[in-house]
């Protein structure tokens, strides 16, 4: 059966306070607003959630908090980002128990996996769960690709059901599609190719910038679902110079200084991450406050 997952995700930022203690209020206030402005679903505690620098208990007071301000609004998937497999497994059954809606799955943190390794990973963790699950596949973050062979081993699974396809080569959800059919749900997981997934199969976008613009986020894949490629070419040429930064090491400081600017978050992040400072950090600020000048259709200003 279909997960019903579609349209953009945005990858959700955690909060932190002064002493870089997690706020949830805050958190809770950016999950809540991303979800009055439209999102069709959230991804909590990923890359730019910050997993792996969140303790064990934070991360299920995280899951809870976004399962509270949900309310069944959107569907609510949460990282599974853990050093080993059991771990993994553990995190899925809690998952499940304090009511997410489904999985995004990682490979395992601390080793690099033969294929064999990588199939028996996910397929340990998915039959730890009911949870329905979709397989983030990035090489050049985790120097392991989910590619066909890995797929085709897991085919089984019936809840493996959906692929977050962050690899930079687009030509990806056409082999996929070509190898599978609609065996596995497809996601654009690179905001600097997410149009050009969209256009070969994606069903949605799981976007870093979201967070920062999700009211052009949003009239980017309606307008793309629409038929209307010509505006989403449009808003897309606006938004690339942002997007780019999706594939930057600092993605994360990038996103979170995004979000501050639009009034939307705090940059703070957890070491080892380190907030931007000097060239870098006006080289974003000044980005994103052209973006902010120049929006093709977004409502909100920065404060």
């Amino acid at each position: 059966m279909s997960t019903g997952w579609h349209g953009v995700f945005p990858a959700v930022t955690t909060q932190f306070k002064d002493d870089l203690s997690i706020d949830y209020d805050a958190t809770q206030r950016v999950q809540n607003a991303l979800i009055y402005d439209g999102v069709n679903g959230l991804i909590v505690l990923g890359t730019c959630g910050e997993n792996n620098s969140l303790d064990a208990d934070e991360k299920r007071k995280v899951l809870a908090g976004a399962v509270e301000v949900a309310k069944g609004r959107v569907p609510v998937i949460t990282g599974v980002s853990e050093f080993d497999t059991r771990r993994a497994s553990t995190y899925a059954r809690d998952a499940e128990e304090i009511g997410a809606h489904g999985l995004m799955v990682l490979p395992a943190m601390v080793y690099v996996p033969k294929p064999a390794e990588l199939v028996a990973h996910f397929r340990t963790v998915a039959d730890a769960t009911h949870l329905p699950i979709m397989l983030y596949n990035n090489p050049p973050a985790y120097r392991v690709n989910i590619d066909i062979g890995v797929l085709e081993a897991l085919a089984d699974v019936e809840n493996i059901k959906a692929v977050k396809e962050s690899a930079p080569d687009s030509r990806r959800f056409t082999d996929l599609l070509n190898a599978f059919g609609a065996r596995f749900e497809l996601f654009a997981g690179l905001d600097d190719v997410a149009l050009e997934g969209l256009m070969m199969g994606a069903k949605g976008w799981v976007s870093g910038l979201a967070s920062a613009f999700p009211e052009e986020s949003i009239a980017l894949v309606a307008a793309f679902e629409n038929g209307d490629f010509e505006e989403a070419r449009r808003i897309y040429r606006w938004f690339m110079p942002l997007l780019h930064l999706d594939a930057e090491h600092d993605l994360v400081q990038t996103i979170k200084l995004a979000e501050q600017i639009m009034g939307r978050g705090s940059e703070r992040v957890r070491m080892p991450r380190m907030a931007l400072e000097g060239e870098r950090r006006a080289e974003i600020i000044a980005m994103v406050e052209t973006a902010a000048a120049t929006r093709p259709c977004g409502k909100r200003k920065a404060a």
